[in-house]
């Protein structure tokens, strides 16, 4: 095999070589050297620019790294001491610092002989950023952020005792998928038992994030979080109004197809009822698959998956094996979830899961492994803002790769009728999560746009949003209380508010990446590359045009997709 080359990050001219974070006055002289700097012509701008970048790339790697060992190991002390100093003594220092240089920024004379591409997106951003900022919100955030990691703490300290084994929620879930009914229901009712023992904190937890966000958004001046968070996150190409529209098609065109679904998975398991544990077990009573044994091996078969796609993006991985930034496996005292980390100085990403040898696992594996396709590919990118992607575009690149991926999963799976079992699962978990999605960002609009509402209201308005995209099969008697609360196992909705419709989106957009892959696998790929190269320096819809897809979420759309989706469903059947 080929010598790995380990990227070296650009050489720190602005900053130092030597520099090194340990309290905030290491770095105010920086941020005041970039506020006080004469700017004289049009170089200088740009010089100042690529100081500004160079200073916030290595912050931003720093804080990564604080995030990523607490995530690691919740139950360390240390590690939770060392991410709360970066939220608490750094991170409200730079936003008001942020704003001054955005403003200086904008007010520069020169701004508009900046021709670089990608230069009118970021400041495009920075206008809206400084139309937001108030300094009277910098102590709030701080408190959000703080409030954000308690979710994690409680959920990361869930474990069930299962045949006289303490084991993690993780694990416990692929218990769903045995064969033996008793099993799987014994298993569902000790996860959720698991949770509800929580949903009051996590009730009351999630009142004080609802009214520090609420306040956020009225210091700023908007009606609501809802409207604060569209302005914040740079939504620019879509409104509320077209989430609503997202929303109103799934249930027209996707309910429909997991209701049949729901339908045929209750006959052929020959069930009276469907109950909530019978959903992800195979229908004709085959065990779990087990695309592999551990963390290693499934590291192995995805760099042996991505050599069948393009041997440059294995590569990608191996240089990240090499490095040492991968931490695949689920254990106690890990906070739960998956996420891929972009490292801004190296641009080398970190990817973390929980893994327990599950197909789904497998799909989280490729999908993160998407989104460090995209830090390798746009880490030349001169500005930190040209590779700060909206999750719109960030989402297209994780999940075009898990239908991309799907077409060389041959490597997980050497039984034939595996294999397409392991597909038909993957495309009816994306029928099902489409509605999911909807639901979420349903349910997030409501909770904004009512920011006084009770628990009781709240858990009325997720009952009646949760039927809307459900399917009339599933039979929850006996265990409504759990029902009620099922929306408290979404992170997103504590940690990263709003951010959960743009997986909606990205479906879309890697459906229809995947069918071009599958008329021409050169011309498909090529496609997606070409957008994720682009990083954040053209708008959203001309990303997708890069790939040879749309941005659009039309009923008509979404149905050609649904038919589309469907009609390959029918090829593995």
């Amino acid at each position: 095999m080929e010598e790995i080359l380990i990227p070296q990050r650009k050489a720190r001219k602005f900053i130092g070589e030597e520099f090194s974070l340990t309290s905030w006055k290491e770095v105010q002289p920086l941020y005041e050297n970039l506020v006080s700097r004469s700017i004289n012509n049009v170089q200088d701008l740009r010089q100042w620019f690529i100081d500004r970048s160079e200073l916030e790339s290595y912050l931003s790697e720093n804080m990564a790294w604080r995030y990523i060992k607490m995530t690691c190991d919740t139950a360390s002390e240390e590690n939770q001491k060392n991410y709360q100093f970066f939220v608490e003594e750094i991170q409200p220092q730079l936003s008001a610092y942020n704003d001054q240089l955005n403003k200086k920024a904008l007010e520069s004379p020169y701004l508009d002989a900046l021709e670089d591409k990608g230069f009118d997106i970021t400041i495009r951003g920075m206008k809206k950023a400084v139309e937001i900022f108030r300094e009277e919100n910098i102590p709030l955030e701080t408190q959000v952020q703080t409030k954000q990691t308690e979710y994690q703490a409680i959920t990361a300290a869930m474990t069930v005792n299962i045949n006289g084994q303490e084991i993690t929620l993780p694990k416990a879930g692929d218990l769903l998928q045995s064969p033996d009914r008793a099993v799987r229901e014994d298993a569902w009712t000790k996860i959720s038992e698991r949770r509800y023992l929580e949903h009051e904190k996590l009730d009351n937890l999630f009142n004080e994030l609802r009214d520090l966000r609420h306040q956020i958004a009225t210091n700023a001046g908007f009606a609501n979080f809802r409207d604060y968070m569209f302005a914040a996150m740079g939504r620019f190409d879509y409104t509320p109004q077209d989430c609503f529209n997202f929303h109103e098609a799934v249930a027209e065109t996707v309910v429909p197809l997991v209701d049949k679904m729901a339908k045929e998975r209750k006959e052929k398991l020959k069930v009276d009822e469907l109950r909530p544990w019978d959903l992800k077990v195979d229908v004709d009573g085959k065990p779990a698959l087990k695309p592999f044994s551990d963390g290693e091996n499934l590291l192995d078969k995805t760099v042996q998956c991505f050599t069948n796609i393009d041997a440059r993006l294995a590569n990608y991985i191996r240089i990240m094996r090499t490095m040492g930034h991968f931490d695949v496996e689920s254990r106690v005292g890990k906070a739960p979830g998956g996420y891929n980390y972009p490292l801004e100085e190296i641009g080398v990403p970190f990817i973390f899961m929980n893994a327990t040898s599950s197909l789904r696992d497998v799909v989280t594996m490729v999908h993160e492994g998407g989104h460090a396709i995209h830090s390798f590919e746009i880490r030349d990118l001169p500005l930190n803002s040209f590779r700060s992607t909206p999750s719109e575009v960030a989402e297209l690149a994780s999940m075009s790769m898990e239908l991309i991926s799907m077409e060389h999963w041959g490597v997980f799976f050497d039984d034939e009728e595996d294999l397409k079992r392991a597909k038909v699962e993957h495309l009816e978990d994306i029928l099902e999560v489409l509605p999911w999605i909807a639901t979420i960002d349903k349910f997030q609009h409501w909770i904004y746009e009512n920011p006084t509402h009770s628990v009781e209201e709240r858990q009325e308005a997720w009952l009646k949003i949760y039927e809307l995209f459900s399917d009339s099969v599933t039979n929850w008697k006996g265990f409504e209380r759990f029902k009620k609360y099922v929306w408290q196992r979404q992170l997103h909705v504590f940690e990263v508010p709003f951010y959960y419709i743009e997986y909606g989106m990205a479906q879309l957009g890697a459906i229809s990446v995947w069918r071009n892959y599958k008329q021409d696998t050169q011309k498909g790929l090529d496609g997606y590359l070409n957008a994720l190269r682009l990083g954040y320096t053209a708008p959203i819809g001309k990303i997708y045009e890069a790939a040879n897809v749309k941005f659009d979420f039309s009923k008509e759309y979404i149905a050609e997709l649904m038919a589309f989706v469907e009609s390959e469903l029918e090829k593995l059947k």
